[in-house]
């Protein structure tokens, strides 16, 4: 019952995003009816297919990637591979000239997979929250840095302008093509890494307990952190970096699934989904002069949950 309640939310808010605001569409069809389906299928559909999709990558990784960690914290944002793939895009994109949607969204995958690789080599998979978050925090920053300064040296005099999408993500003015290039191999990585949720429950249980049932437990994480590099680099590629949504959709989705890690990953995309949709249509709804970018929204929301999860691990550190 409650996933069906998700599932009806989820899609309640793609179609409010596909049709809100209503005013430019009433305008345009006063004008010319015939532009309405161009508003709505090259505009509007390409937005909504990517605030979804990207939504519910960030949240299915983020939960496969916390059972991994065995670590609430363990997000894609905090691990630094959202970082890193907007680091790789850019310097793909801006430096190296394979400006192609496939080629960005490729190096943003190499990029993803190097900063994972990083956080494993700097604290281990086994590592105490607070190793985990500095090390996270660490190649998190210095990857960012590393993303300004590739964009304010860049050969083009305006490619800095483009840092604030880069670093707190976008969907405007993205096209059908991109959406496909991002979704495409995001799709197919967070679909093997779903097939794997009944082992992902057993990791709760030890490394010895899936090596006792005849699967090997570091296959398996390289599995993971391979196939949620491919996912979160193609959608930040396009999109750019947006941050806390894998964070707080698995901590919601466990709460619904009993604790369970494996169960709570096809709901943690489907809430992830919801949180990026509803914030990009705050985003684009909000009378302001200027937009605000959907990753500065996701921050606010994910900010006291992540204070929240560090105030319980103190609680339990200290009783």
């Amino acid at each position: 019952m409650t996933r069906i309640a998700i599932l009806m939310g989820l899609l309640g808010l793609a179609a409010a995003h596909l049709l809100l605001p209503w005013s430019p569409v009433e305008a345009i069809r006063a004008a010319n009816p015939e532009l309405v389906s161009t508003l709505i299928l090259e505009l509007r559909l390409p937005r909504t297919l990517l605030a979804l999709g990207y939504g519910a990558t960030l949240g299915l990784t983020g939960a496969a990637l916390q059972a991994l960690f065995a670590n609430p914290l363990a997000s894609p944002d905090l691990t630094g591979s959202t970082s890193g793939a907007a680091l790789g895009a850019v310097v793909a994109a801006y430096w190296l000239g394979f400006s192609t949607p496939l080629a960005m969204a490729l190096a943003g995958s190499v990029g993803a997979l190097f900063a994972l690789g990083l956080l494993i080599l700097l604290a281990g998979r086994q590592a105490e929250p607070a190793s985990l978050l500095l090390a996270g925090l660490a190649i998190s920053l210095a990857a960012g840095a590393g993303t300004s300064l590739a964009l304010a040296l860049a050969p083009s005099p305006f490619a800095f302008y483009d840092a604030f999408d880069w670093l707190m993500g976008s969907f405007t003015d993205r096209s059908m093509s991109q959406a496909a290039v991002a979704l495409i191999p995001a799709g197919f990585a967070v679909g093997l890494i779903a097939r794997r949720a009944k082992t992902i429950d057993m990791l709760v249980l030890g490394e010895d307990v899936v090596a006792a049932t005849g699967l090997r437990p570091r296959r398996l994480a390289l599995e993971i952190i391979v196939l949620s590099a491919i996912a979160v680099g193609a959608c930040v590629a396009v999109c750019g970096a947006i941050g806390f949504v894998g964070l707080i959709a698995p901590v919601i989705a466990r709460r619904l699934s009993a604790g369970h890690p494996g169960r709570a990953m096809i709901p943690s995309s489907a809430i992830g989904g919801g949180l990026v949709v509803l914030a990009d249509l705050i985003s684009r709804t909000i009378e302001l002069d200027r937009s605000i970018p959907v990753g500065v929204l996701t921050t606010l929301a994910g900010t006291p949950i992540f204070i929240a999860i560090l105030l319980s691990m103190r609680r339990r550190l200290t009783s």
